[in-house]
C-alpha cells in the first residue's frame, strides 16, 4: 500500500511536472494583469505615464483620459507562428489588449501629449493644480 501511495506523491500524477513550475523571473508578469507594463510618475506639474506596448504600431494604439485615469488599448496584428518544431516555451502576446489605470492626481485631458518611439507610449498628462509637496523631519 505504502509503495502505491509513492506512485501517486514522488513525482507521480499528483505532481506538476518541472516545466509546469513558472520561474522566478516570470512571477512580475504573471501578476501584472492584461494590457501593457506601465511606469506612473508623479512630477510637481504633470503625471508622465510610461508604457510598454512592443510590436504595436501608433495607428493600432487608442487612449482615452479622463480626469483621474487613463485607459490604453490596443492591437498586435502580425502573427507568426511556426509550423515545424515544437515550441518549448511561447510568450509573445497577440491579439487586443486593453488596461486602465487610476491617476494618482486630477489631469487636465485637454492638455495631454503623446510620444510613442521604440515600442514605449510616453504619455504627458498635466495637473489640474499644482502639487504640493513639503520635506518632513523625523524626529
Amino acid at each position: 500500500m505504502e509503495r502505491m501511495f509513492d506512485l501517486f506523491t514522488r513525482g507521480g500524477w499528483l505532481q506538476p511536472r518541472k516545466w509546469e513550475w513558472p520561474s522566478w523571473a516570470d512571477m512580475p508578469a504573471a501578476f501584472s494583469g492584461p494590457g501593457p507594463k506601465v511606469d506612473i510618475i508623479d512630477r510637481d506639474d504633470e503625471i508622465l505615464v510610461r508604457a510598454e506596448v512592443p510590436g504595436v504600431s501608433k495607428d493600432d494604439l487608442d487612449i482615452s483620459v479622463a480626469e483621474d485615469s487613463i485607459t490604453i488599448k490596443g492591437e498586435t496584428k502580425k502573427e507568426h507562428r511556426e509550423e515545424k518544431g515544437d515550441y518549448i516555451r511561447s510568450e509573445i502576446a497577440q491579439g487586443a489588449f486593453a488596461r486602465t489605470l487610476a491617476l494618482p492626481a486630477a489631469v487636465d485631458a485637454h492638455k495631454a501629449r503623446a510620444n510613442f518611439e521604440d515600442g514605449i507610449l510616453e504619455l504627458h498628462l498635466p495637473k489640474l493644480s499644482r502639487s504640493r509637496r513639503r520635506t518632513i523631519k523625523v524626529e
